[in-house]
């Protein structure tokens, strides 16, 4: 009994921070004004709900990330994939898991991406935790989606990896791309999972700094 009582707290929980999540992403300046991205390729680029990538825009240098940190064929940047790999091999060896289950999607991928979340759980969650096409950084090839040994991205947080890679991964040229309680800059909600490829000397900065690629362009 107990054990269903605890169960059934943490789905309330989930429920109400999924709640506020989607309330303190509710900004008016969102998708307006929107600057269409020329020089994409850059390792440092920003892409977010007001600066977008053409439709037909696809990295350079896309290389397939070793199967042993990722959970198929996934690509990335060559030097985000480079960075990445050492990052899991350096988890590895200190008992940890950190493997990739997202990374580069297309511009069309991401269009129906975001179109099912709309249809199934509506466009406020969708605009929540999803990108409209375009606007995504998976799109870019130096974002990465993540889990740990629970082999559960969306419970990374739970995983023993959490906490190293959140210390870690500035070492290797990773950001937290949308912590908690930045909801309000980044316009998505928090994702523990996700993290982006900038090169170290920009993410030892927002790192040191408890910022985001947002406030680091400001």
């Amino acid at each position: 009994m107990y054990d269903d009582l605890k169960k059934y707290i943490i789905i309330i929980v989930g429920i109400l921070i999924m709640i506020i999540s989607i309330k303190t992403c509710d900004n008016n300046d969102f998708y307006k004004n929107i600057r269409v991205i020329d020089n994409a390729n850059r390792i440092d680029v920003l892409v977010n709900k007001n600066y977008k990538l053409k439709s037909d825009f696809i990295p350079n240098n896309l290389v397939k990330l070793n199967l042993k940190y990722s959970t198929d064929d996934k690509y990335m940047v060559e030097e985000a994939a480079y960075n990445f790999e050492k990052l899991s091999e350096e988890a590895y060896k200190k008992n940890y898991k950190i493997i990739a289950v997202s990374t580069y999607r297309s511009y069309q991928y991401q269009e129906k991406l975001f179109n099912y979340y709309a249809k199934t759980k509506g466009m406020d969650y969708a605009l929540s935790c999803s990108a409209k096409p375009g606007h995504s950084e998976h799109q870019t090839g130096l974002a990465v989606d993540v889990m740990g040994s629970n082999e559960d991205y969306d419970l990374f947080e739970q995983a023993k990896e959490f906490n190293w890679m959140k210390k870690n991964a500035y070492k290797y040229g990773f950001i937290l791309r949308y912590p908690k309680g930045k909801e309000k800059i980044t316009g998505f909600k928090y994702e523990p999972w996700h993290y982006r490829y900038v090169g170290t000397k920009i993410a030892k900065e927002i790192y040191k700094k408890k910022i985001t690629l947002e406030e680091y362009f400001k």
